[in-house]
């Protein structure tokens, strides 16, 4: 159990940083793409296209457009999730009616990438602490729930439909250049939610396991669970008593990893497959290379 101080600074930590997706999506919103007419997805790209006809203050719009998602997700989502989400959008829409950014470029290209980027870090930060500043993301877990349908396929759905009535009621530049911007805002919200580090998974099974599993500990530095394997038939006959070994490692060290195999056993089955969320253990922080050697020392004086 978590004690009172540590939930009161997590808690406090939590607000803070949707204080600063706050900040963040409104330098992306009223920097760049609200003084040159472009657009996002999901609500707040409905807001914008909406504000380019209506002479209403987009604080209003983003909030009216939000009401039906938030009452969509009070029966789909947890109801903190939702309280939190009512307390970033409202902020949002302060924060924007009340502060005013100056034009920073009239270049489309980098409003579109930059609006983006800004957009993206504030709906990413948003979204780690338990929030939503869109809520598009709200009816793509409804209809996630209910059909069964993706909630990316959802988005993406969403925001085909919106980026098509752009480019008929304004123009088709104008529509190119807010997919890029929903691209960009796409591709850094992925970014901040799960991280730069990119892992893969593997499994390794081959005779040579006892010096296949020293060398990645040594080179790689990197932890490993170990299956013990049974009989197995293939190419090479039958042989038992043998050691599965499942680790995680960076991307950037796969080919380093393939290496180390092939100079062991060049007929190693090696397994790759695509990590989407790692969590505790010694899978997310790779061993201190030489606390890894020693590691490795270890077990081979010892036969473990």
């Amino acid at each position: 159990m978590l004690s009172r101080r540590t939930k009161i600074y997590k808690s406090l930590s939590e607000y803070f940083q949707l204080f600063l997706a706050i900040v963040l999506a409104s330098i992306g919103l009223k920097a760049f793409l609200l003084p040159n007419g472009f657009l996002d997805g999901g609500v707040t790209g409905v807001a914008l296209l909406i504000k380019t006809f209506v002479d209403i203050n987009l604080s209003y719009l983003l909030i009216i457009f939000s009401i039906p998602f938030l009452i969509l997700g009070y029966f789909t989502v947890s109801k903190r999730i939702i309280m939190k989400s009512i307390v970033s959008i409202l902020g949002l829409a302060l924060f924007i009616h009340f502060e005013n950014f100056d034009t920073i470029t009239d270049d489309k290209l980098l409003i579109s990438i930059f609006g983006g980027l800004f957009l993206g870090l504030g709906i990413g930060i948003a979204i780690r602490n338990g929030s939503v500043l869109d809520g598009s993301e709200i009816l793509g877990v409804f209809i996630n729930d209910r059909f069964g349908i993706s909630i990316g396929k959802v988005i993406l759905v969403f925001n085909v439909i919106l980026f098509s009535i752009t480019a008929f009621l304004l123009s088709v530049e104008v529509a190119l250049y807010s997919i890029l911007t929903y691209i960009v805002t796409a591709k850094v919200t992925d970014l901040i939610i799960e991280g730069f580090e990119d892992f893969i998974g593997v499994t390794i099974v081959s005779k040579e396991y006892e010096t296949i599993k020293l060398a990645i500990l040594k080179e790689l530095g990197a932890g490993m669970t170990i299956y013990r394997g049974k009989k197995g038939f293939g190419s090479r006959g039958e042989f038992e008593d043998f050691d599965i070994i499942h680790t995680i490692i960076n991307r950037i060290d796969i080919k380093k990893m393939y290496r180390l195999v092939a100079d062991i056993d060049e007929e190693a089955f090696i397994i790759e497959f695509d990590v989407n969320s790692v969590k505790g253990g010694v899978l997310r922080r790779y061993l201190n290379k030489k606390k890894g050697k020693k590691l490795a020392n270890f077990i081979a004086e010892h036969n473990l």
